[in-house]
């Protein structure tokens, strides 16, 4: 089997200070507090996601959701991309509110790009 080319990423640069949103959603495992944060060029640069409730799984899944999320956007990847896949994800305790944490992420997503207003 041929191997498989590696394509260098290139991550920005933090800058010290970035400007941002905070959203909370509803999910079956509890709160989600998404924040997204643009740089100095009103691009969007990074996202932070934690749950309402220290701890757990589900807390430490959603934390390196918007690691790989904000990893991916430093590297030049698609906002639309990114939504395309995390959007549906359904989850056992979904309980008729949003499907999953993923499926959270990508809402908010989707309404920071949309440019919904917070309510």
């Amino acid at each position: 089997m041929p191997k498989k080319k590696e394509v260098e990423l290139i991550k920005r640069d933090r800058p010290e200070c970035l400007t941002g949103e905070t959203w909370r959603a509803r999910t079956g495992c509890g709160k989600i507090y998404v924040t997204v944060n643009i740089d100095g060029n009103g691009r969007l640069f990074e996202v932070f996601a934690n749950m309402g409730k220290a701890g757990g799984c589900a807390s430490s899944q959603t934390e390196a959701l918007g690691r790989l999320v904000s990893l991916i956007l430093r590297c030049g990847g698609s906002l639309e991309r990114i939504v395309k896949q995390l959007d549906g994800i359904s989850c056992h305790t979904s309980n008729g509110k949003s499907s999953s944490c993923a499926n959270a992420v990508a809402s908010v997503l989707k309404k920071y790009d949309h440019g919904e207003e917070k309510k």
